[in-house]
């Protein structure tokens, strides 16, 4: 039996979402429309005003309804401090510390040239621009510690500090709590390497 074209259509919809596979998709689709229409209503309207309202921030580059967002317009924070993240998931989780006072740029991915990612997928320019503004005096590179996040923090680096920034990383280590005996061995590795006085 041919399935309805809008039901086809929604469980491509609904495959676009990571880590859905067909399967999945037409279960959700199912589950919608049988048991609720009313939340397959409000998801419809959350993604149109979604679609409509966010897009980037001039300066940093994450998500906002705003032309500038507001940690960008916070004057509490310290303009001379820019952390670069890939996502705006990670701006989120550093701010989630409470620990960070500076401003951000999100680069919205990270180098991959397998899969055709090169600088100009990351907002290399907007970036440049920003960090060379005259009032940014250290840039933290806080991307991901996976082969691309290593790859894209080094090309970032040399190019940061060929411009006479100061260019940091975050320091890779022990998890707070961990016991020696259960983490793995390249962890263990970059925590002795990247050792601190007390």
């Amino acid at each position: 039996m041919k399935k309805p074209a809008s039901f086809e259509a929604l469980v491509e919809a609904l495959r676009r979402l990571p880590g859905v596979g067909p399967k999945s998709a037409q279960r959700m689709a199912y589950h919608l429309l049988q048991h609720d229409r009313d939340g397959l209503s409000f998801l419809a309207q959350a993604c149109s005003e979604a679609v409509t309202h966010i897009h980037h921030c001039a300066l940093c580059n994450t998500f906002t309804e705003l032309e500038v967002c507001e940690i960008c317009t916070d004057a509490a924070r310290d303009t001379g401090v820019l952390c670069i993240v890939e996502t705006p998931a990670d701006l989120l989780m550093i701010e989630q510390t409470m620990t960070f006072k500076g401003l951000y740029f999100v680069l919205m991915g990270r180098l991959s040239p397998l899969d055709g990612v090169g600088p100009q997928d990351i907002h290399l320019a907007k970036l440049l621009q920003r960090a060379s503004d005259g009032v940014v005096r250290e840039v933290i590179l806080a991307t991901n510690f996976t082969n691309e996040g290593e790859a894209t923090a080094h090309y970032l680096g040399t190019t940061l500090k060929a411009r006479g920034l100061t260019v940091t990383r975050l320091a890779r280590g022990v998890p707070m709590g961990g016991e020696l005996e259960y983490v793995d061995a390249g962890t263990l590795a970059r925590a002795m390497l990247d050792r601190r006085s007390t």
